[in-house]
């Protein structure tokens, strides 16, 4: 099986330094991943080691806890998007989901998909499914598709659980065909990636890509 082109090289901590983003895009040009998933005060960085190919250059929106305003959401998808993000993974608010503020949920998604849309870049909808029971997963799901989000992404990788086949094989029952699915978090091995993406999956998010493709060949 060929994963590189639905692998996200990713690093997102902290302590990241620009040497280590620029080893993530020298290995993403390496192995030919899809793209890597990057703190947007690293995007210019990312976009220009990357410049003259064609993986792309992710970032993260109210990452890691999803609770910054829906205003300061959509500003911070157009600054990565004038920065040179090409595709943007936002956190939803847990708090409101745990609060069943659906109405408040449903215009953050909107807000964020449409800032997103309106320079024709893609949007990932972080549910954060290890902190969610399954009615919330399938509510969430359901605003995604109405708000024509383009992929339900399963985690930060931060909060709760990570992605696992059973969540991935929920969501994929829900979305169909309507959207696209990013597995993330503890994806560590060939074994659980390959899982992933026969249970739906159409994008991996890890850390440990390198590690995922050596087990391959």
């Amino acid at each position: 099986m060929q994963i590189e082109n639905l692998i996200e090289h990713t690093a997102l901590g902290p302590q990241t330094t620009k040497a280590q983003i620029e080893n993530l895009c020298i290995q993403a040009k390496e192995h030919q991943f899809k793209a890597v998933c990057i703190p947007p005060y690293y995007i210019q960085t990312a976009k220009l080691f990357l410049k003259k190919t064609e993986i792309l250059v992710c970032t993260v929106i109210g990452y890691p806890y999803g609770y910054s305003s829906t205003v300061a959401k959509a500003e911070e998808v157009k600054k990565a998007i004038l920065d040179g993000a090409d595709e943007l993974d936002v956190l939803i608010n847990i708090c409101a989901v745990k609060n069943q503020d659906w109405s408040y949920v449903s215009n953050d998604i909107e807000s964020v998909t449409m800032a997103a849309h309106m320079k024709g870049k893609i949007v990932k909808i972080i549910i954060e499914t290890g902190l969610m029971n399954e009615e919330e997963i399938k509510k969430i799901c359901e605003i995604c598709i109405e708000k024509e989000a383009d992929y339900v992404k399963t985690s930060s990788g931060v909060n709760g659980d990570g992605a696992s086949v059973e969540v991935v094989k929920l969501i994929k029952d829900i979305v169909g065909e309507k959207a696209k699915i990013k597995a993330s978090g503890g994806i560590r091995n060939f074994e659980k990636a390959k899982q992933l993406i026969e249970a739906g999956a159409d994008r991996l998010g890890a850390s440990k890509s390198i590690d995922i493709i050596n087990q391959v060949k």
